[in-house]
């Protein structure tokens, strides 16, 4: 089943079971999803609904991290409550394991000898990580596995 229909089902559910935070949050990815459709004038396909998903998750991390730096740890749980609804409509994420037997592919793949070949490496690992891992945590990850032992 398409994606839009599942989130529209799910803000009028939230709305009848008055849970705030969740109507909230789906209230505002569905704004985000509208203005991306605005912007690119047509529907967007689930994939590119996912990306938006994608961004509101990111947006939510960066903020746990600046607000946990100032201590606000009312704020970072708001936060991570935001972010879990927002999960809830992302793909299985990737396990570690499974993340660095993908990055060793890579490597193997793009002939990667240390840090410098970094580019090589996130060509490859892109497409098959995209929604289902953090770009920012496999890119860390990369850079662990190229570095010389």
């Amino acid at each position: 089943m398409p994606l839009l229909p599942i989130i529209e089902a799910d803000v009028k559910a939230a709305l009848k079971s008055s849970e705030k935070v969740k109507l909230s949050v789906l209230r505002l990815l569905k704004a985000a999803i509208k203005n991306r459709q605005i912007e690119k004038g047509q529907e967007l396909s689930d994939e590119e609904i996912l990306a938006v998903i994608s961004t509101l998750i990111k947006q939510r991390r960066e903020s746990i991290e600046q607000f946990s730096r100032g201590g606000r740890a009312d704020l970072v749980e708001q936060e991570q409550q935001e972010m879990a609804v927002l999960q809830a409509y992302m793909p299985h994420q990737l396990s570690p394991e499974d993340i660095d037997r993908l990055i060793r592919e890579a490597i193997q793949a793009s002939g990667a000898a240390g840090e410098a070949d970094l580019g090589k490496v996130m060509r490859i690992l892109a497409p098959r990580i995209k929604g289902v891992a953090d770009g920012k945590i496999v890119n860390n990850r990369v850079r662990e596995l190229l570095q010389p032992s």
